[in-house]
Formats: C-alpha cells, structure tokens, sequence
C-alpha cells in the first residue's frame, strides 16, 4: 500500500474526531482520526452500494434521524 491521501468530510471540524477515507485502485479505506491504525478496506462497489442506502434513508435509525 503506498502512502494514501486521507481525506474527511467538509462538515468536520478541525479539532474534532472524525471518519476519513483514501481509495487506491478499486480499494476503499476508512478510518476514524482518532485510531488512524484501525483501517477497514472495502471496494467502491461496495461503498457505492452503502452511500446509495444512506442517501435513500436505510441507516437513519442507526443516528436517530
């Protein structure tokens, strides 16, 4: 794995722990600030098919929305 380039959410604030992700090929990682050594890998298929779910609403019992 070379050096990735993590990237979080512009409606995170700078002191703040938060979820950030980096994508090399078709390998998706995600990782929280806090414990930058805990990486979870999937593909963007996969992600793709979980951010469609968010957007439509499936995970909002998950924050209470």
């Amino acid at each position: 794995m070379t050096e990735l380039n993590w990237q979080r959410s512009s409606f995170s604030d700078d002191g703040a722990e938060f979820i950030e992700i980096a994508s090399e090929g078709d390998l998706v990682y995600i990782r929280e600030s806090d414990n930058p050594d805990l990486v979870v890998t999937t593909t963007r298929t996969k992600l793709n098919a979980w951010i469609l779910g968010a957007k439509d609403g499936e995970f909002d019992h998950f924050v209470g929305l």
